[in-house]
């Protein structure tokens, strides 16, 4: 028997924390994954999604062969194949599309299953150089790209947050879904004294840390940052000097939130006039403060309106002068994983699709040319799109040819036409970055591709081979493709030996004047009609999206798809704890086990968790019950999904 060894890599999670983690191998078998003690983020711990990852690795309904279609699009029935078959396969259906209809006709279609450089972008070298359709977009967080791209800031460095002495967590259960960034607000508690307050319709893991929990009314975060802007305009607790210096509308918004007093807040938001009142002075006093949002708030159809209400209380503060203040969303460090997808080899300019009204493009009767090659890799459509029935239908075409890369045979996958078995991270090397903190991270790989897995760079070169495209980019190892990504004055050999490097950009700046502050106030989205609860979808705790879902520990820890009802809510439909319940709109109906719990706020019910459609004795895919809308930026509406609720026959 060998000795044991220690392998350096990273969970390549869509999570903020991207942390690095210690596989321990063991003849030739990895016994363990553990959080790194030595990463100033990770702190040797890791989420319970993830800190069994090796039992994902060598589970055995992982896929493991490649795989084609041997029944009808969705029943899940495959044949193996050879990797010379499937890619021959694949190459020749490829090119024929080209052919017939132009390569426009080609999709690719990703999403952050993956956040490495290899895993995520390689495949995209293929498309580029093809000429496909390209995508753009994105599943969540879209409102914040679209105030982003305007100049409004939307984070730091995370662990400046131990200077903070206000830290409002708003709409963010950190505890469940990043969990390493409390932290620093734990630290700033000890330091500074600071109070952390959650906004957020449930009572969630984090909203029980804190010290305070509002309990607000789902869709009227706007109006209460007006309401607290209103207070701190009247009391003189705003840094109008600070304001006025990066705005370019001041007046405007002072004249908008002038009608927003406390006691109107409180009809709007279901909250008491006096909490309104209070946070707003304590968030006028306090400096440094942050508003630590999460993606939640921003899934509505106001999702722009939201994430600027809360950048203009920010600056409305002056919290931006000092380290530990202002917004907080995202965090990124300099790294550069797009250059890896080499936009460059496109020739001309493809036309773009909204990569979120997947359904819609594959259905559009009137697109031109139609999509008649789809490749999905590190995303799971068919469970996480709105209104995904609308996708499956169009998953269901007989004439889209279908490819989906993936560890295991989710919703998704059972609709390709070949499945290609991709490996876990523990089986190939790459590098990433983060979206909640500043540090790369490079990601060794433990133990060689079991049986015929293989990663998204080595399926690059294959079908580049194959299909006779010679361009060298094509061609590059997966070391060569992940180290496109990384800035010029990071070694790549000393990121090889540390495992992880922090990078940061220049703290956020403002451009004197340019900002907009004020947008029109919704006061809410309305409910289509009497009894109607407002439907949310949030992150579970032990999925992450629709990973895990099928993995048994996260499975028993989860129990069952669960709604959770408040009590009154429960009393007027004359349904009670434990029953199965019906829960339906004009887009379908789920059957799920009912939780009566003061957790949740009165007029909404809650589904945490990506449920897959097998097996189905627990079958639940929220996003069923989920209208196509978005905000005017592309943000899916996933928040402005009403329901009716009555006992299961």
């Amino acid at each position: 028997m060998s000795p044991a060894t220690q392998i350096k890599g990273c969970c390549p999670l869509d999570c903020q924390d991207t942390c690095a983690w210690v596989a321990t191998v063991k003849d030739g078998r990895v016994i363990s994954v553990q959080g790194s003690r030595e990463h100033p983020f990770t702190r040797g711990t890791l989420c319970a999604k993830v800190n069994d990852y090796q039992e994902r690795t060598y589970s055995a309904d992982r896929l493991l062969h490649p795989l084609r279609r041997a029944g009808p699009k969705g029943e899940g029935k495959f044949e193996r194949i050879t990797w010379d078959e499937a890619i021959d396969g694949i190459a020749t259906r490829f090119s024929a599309i080209i052919e017939e209809y132009g390569p426009e006709a080609l999709l690719p279609h990703n999403y952050l299953g993956s956040m490495g450089a290899v895993q995520r972008r390689a495949l995209m070298r293929l498309f580029h150089a093809l000429g496909a359709s390209q995508f753009h977009g994105s599943i969540c967080g879209a409102a914040s790209n679209i105030l982003d791209a305007e100049g409004h800031p939307r984070g730091f460095d995370p662990e400046e947050m131990v200077h903070s002495r206000l830290i409002i967590l708003w709409g963010s259960n950190d505890l469940s879904t990043c969990h390493h960034h409390f932290h620093f607000m734990k630290e700033a508690r000890r330091l500074n004294g600071a109070r952390l307050v959650s906004i957020d319709p449930r009572r969630t893991r984090t909203a029980r840390a804190c010290d305070e929990h509002i309990p607000i009314r789902p869709g009227t975060d706007t109006v209460l940052a007006a309401g607290m802007a209103h207070v701190m305009l009247r009391e003189g607790l705003a840094d109008l000097e600070f304001a006025r210096e990066v705005s370019s509308d001041l007046d405007e918004f002072v004249q908008q939130v002038s009608e927003w007093t406390p006691e109107r807040v409180s009809t709007v938001c279901g909250i008491d006039a006096d909490v309104v009142e209070r946070l707003a002075k304590e968030f006028g006093v306090k400096k440094p403060a942050v508003i630590r949002t999460g993606i939640a708030p921003q899934q509505s159809v106001n999702g722009e309106v939201f994430v600027r209400s809360v950048s203009a209380l920010a600056i409305l503060g002056g919290h931006w002068r000092f380290s530990g203040g202002g917004l907080f969303i995202e965090a990124y460090p300099v790294f550069y994983d797009l250059q890896a997808a080499r936009p460059d080899l496109m020739t001309g300019q493809p036309r773009s699709l909204d990569m979120v009204r997947l359904g819609q493009s594959l259905t559009d009767r009137s697109l031109e040319p139609p999509i008649m090659g789809l490749m999905i890799w590190g995303t799971n459509p068919a469970v996480v799109q709105p209104n995904v029935e609308l996708v499956r239908e169009g998953l269901r075409r007989e004439n889209l040819f279908t490819v989906v890369l993936e560890h295991f045979l989710n919703d998704t996958a059972r609709y390709a036409d070949i499945v290609l078995p991709s490996t876990t991270q523990l089986e190939h090397f790459d590098i990433q970055g983060a979206w909640g903190h500043h540090y790369i991270s490079l990601n060794h790989p433990a133990i060689a591709p079991i049986e015929q897995a293989k990663s998204h760079g080595e399926i690059m070169r294959l079908l580049a081979k194959r299909m006779g495209l010679g361009a060298p980019a094509l061609h590059e190892s997966d070391e060569q493709i992940a180290a496109s990504a990384l800035p010029p004055d990071v070694d790549l050999e000393v990121l090889k030996a540390n495992g992880w490097v922090k990078k940061s950009p220049v703290r956020p700046g403002f451009e004197k004047g340019k900002l907009r502050l004020s947008e029109g106030i919704p006061e809410a989205v309305k409910p289509p009609g009497a009894g109607h609860l407002q439907l949310l979808t949030p992150k579970s705790h032990y999925f992450l999206n629709s990973s895990f879902a099928n993995m048994p520990r996260q499975r028993k820890a989860e129990r069952q798809p669960t709604l959770d009802m408040n009590p009154s809510d429960a009393a007027d439909r004359g349904l009670s704890d434990g029953q199965q319940v019906l829960v339906k709109n004009e887009q379908g109906a789920l059957t799920v086990w009912l939780r009566v719990t003061e957790t949740i706020r009165p007029g909404v019910v809650s589904l945490p968790g990506k449920w897959w459609s097998v097996p189905v004795e627990t079958e639940a895919v929220a996003n069923m019950l989920t209208p196509s809308s978005w905000s005017p930026g592309g943000q899916p509406a996933y928040n402005e999904t009403f329901v009716e609720v009555v006992g299961a026959a």
